[in-house]
């Protein structure tokens, strides 16, 4: 018996709590990656995220997407539309700020459901171009957002004082 593969959808407020958790996830992956660079994960990380992933369920230019198979939530993508960032020196823009999939789900093409139907969304809304940020230690979800046909444009460096 063969098993259909995960789905995509938007995200309801029901989904908040297994967001905070991934985005928890997300905050510990890139602690580890940098720990003078990026935040470490709190006991209050998993509510801070789900509350603020909450309040742009209903912004009118961002989506949240999840991928779900049998009721589980495997992953979740954020992406928003933005005007002009002068201190990015970029014009209009769809942002990826937000793509994680549970470590368990990896490797089964769920973060490249993700990323099609957040590149989708922000096609449909008419942003022309769309920009993201990767740790550079992040060398899987770099090679993911290649495979699209993204490139590297910007590099931040970061020196402790």
């Amino acid at each position: 018996m063969t098993t259909a593969g995960p789905s995509i959808r938007r995200a309801t407020r029901e989904d908040l709590p297994r967001i905070g958790a991934l985005g928890a996830l997300l905050v510990e992956t890139h602690h580890a990656f940098d720990p003078q660079r990026f935040l470490g994960a709190t006991r209050g990380t998993l509510r801070g995220y789900a509350s603020f992933i909450g309040s742009q369920l209903d912004e009118p230019d961002a989506a949240i997407f999840v991928a779900e198979q049998s009721a589980e939530v495997l992953g979740y993508a954020y992406v928003a539309l933005e005007s002009y960032d002068y201190m990015s020196l970029r014009g209009p823009a769809g942002i990826l700020h937000d793509i994680i999939v549970d470590p368990a789900s990896r490797g089964r093409g769920v973060g490249r459901l993700l990323l099609d139907a957040a590149l989708a969304y922000l096609k449909s809304r008419g942003a022309p171009q769309v920009v993201l940020s990767t740790a550079v230690k992040n060398e899987a979800a770099q090679r993911l957002f290649a495979s699209v046909g993204f490139r590297s444009t910007m590099i931040e460096m970061t020196r402790e004082l």
